[in-house]
């Protein structure tokens, strides 16, 4: 059955069949032409395009600009990055697309799209959305939106497209939210609770809490990344459950294993004593998950965040995500005294300045600390 008003199909061959109306016959009824694809989405790019296709010659030729809808800009941008970004962050493309920006934009002419107009739309956006049923949306994801909407004008307008839209102007202002950490007594607290019988789910937040990698990192990893003798972990895969690009599949979301995002998120970290002696009794096979001691079997991350969860409420902890422990991490590092270009390498940024901004949180006990130390001058 096809999406209501997109005219694509499944077929029974596995592919996909997108119609559209090529022309109408003398007594007025439609001829139809097709397109196909192995993707839900694919399809829908070529539709978009042929229907680009058959506006008249004038249209396209010196005038085309001006009878072109956004639309048409957004799934032709979209195509060509599909084929140079990973996976997650074409899906995170598509989904932005599809549920905030094609629905009230796409059926302008980019060429008449104006800045009061796109100043309308965040406006309604933020404003719990007037124009749409999705509701409001947060500044970063409003600045998100507007990334992807210049890179698609840019993109038009390096197609020879005029575009009249001065995104100068238009600055969504961030809200501060200050990421969860752990304080020193809740961690005494955590570590309490993971060191009671101890198994490979409690293993993982150890290893999190104390390397401070991501939680899709730390599902992918495998015994062939810890050298015992070096005392070392390596990072070089990360796991993650992305959409499925067939949105008439059944089944919604796929689990994906892919190397990092970027290169600086490829490294090697030293492990402390403690925790190189905890993973020995858990070894296995080198091609082994860590986590679920079997080279087919893994364990995903929301499992490991429901699991995290149930640790957090022994501990009597509230208001705390996963990621709050790569947070945590980075936080007793400067507490103790790491150089930040080091805990920059640890955390696998590609630059100090995004471990000052995101993962330093100076705690209330380092503040007295630091007060103490200027009281003591005089």
């Amino acid at each position: 059955m096809a999406r209501k008003g997109e005219n694509i199909y499944k077929r029974k061959d596995g592919r996909y069949e997108g119609r559209y109306i090529l022309s109408y016959d003398e007594n007025g009824k439609a001829k139809y032409a097709y397109v196909y694809d192995k993707t839900y989405h694919g399809v829908k790019e070529k539709l978009i395009r042929a229907k680009y296709q058959i506006l008249t010659p004038d249209l396209r030729s010196k005038n085309y600009a001006n009878n072109t809808k956004y639309e048409y800009w957004l799934y032709e941008w979209l195509s060509k990055k599909k084929i140079a970004v990973k996976d997650s962050t074409y899906i995170r493309y598509r989904n932005t697309i599809d549920n905030h920006i094609a629905p009230l934009l796409g059926k302008y002419f980019i060429s008449k799209i104006s800045t009061s107009l796109m100043e309308e739309f965040v406006k309604q956006k933020l404003d719990c959305g007037k124009l749409d049923k999705s509701g409001g949306i947060s500044p970063k994801m409003m600045n998100d939106i507007i990334v992807i909407i210049k890179e698609t004008f840019n993109y038009a307008q390096s197609n020879g497209v005029p575009t009249i839209c001065n995104f100068s102007g238009i600055n969504i202002k961030r809200s501060f939210y200050e990421m969860r950490v752990l304080s020193n007594s809740e961690e005494k607290r955590l570590i309490s609770v993971l060191s009671s019988d101890t198994d490979r789910y409690k293993l993982g937040v150890f290893i999190c809490l104390f390397t401070g990698i991501r939680i899709g990192e730390l599902c992918a990893l495998q015994w062939k990344n810890i050298s015992f003798s070096d005392g070392t972990l390596k990072v070089d895969h990360t796991m993650q459950r992305l959409q499925c690009e067939d949105k008439l599949s059944p089944q919604k979301t796929r689990i994906i294993i892919t190397e990092p995002k970027s290169l600086s998120a490829i490294r090697t970290i030293p492990l402390p004593g403690f925790l190189v002696q905890l993973m020995q009794p858990f070894a296995a096979e080198p091609n082994a998950f860590i986590l679920s001691g079997e080279c087919k079997g893994y364990i995903e991350p929301r499992t490991m965040q429901n699991r995290f969860k149930s640790y957090l409420s022994e501990s009597k902890i509230t208001d705390a995500n996963f990621h709050s422990l790569r947070h945590t991490f980075a936080t007793r590092c400067v507490e103790i005294g790491f150089d930040v270009k080091t805990l920059s390498e640890i955390l696998g940024h590609s630059n100090v300045k995004i471990t000052l901004d995101k993962y330093v949180h100076s705690s209330l006990e380092l503040k007295r600390i630091n007060m103490e130390k200027l009281a003591k001058r005089f």
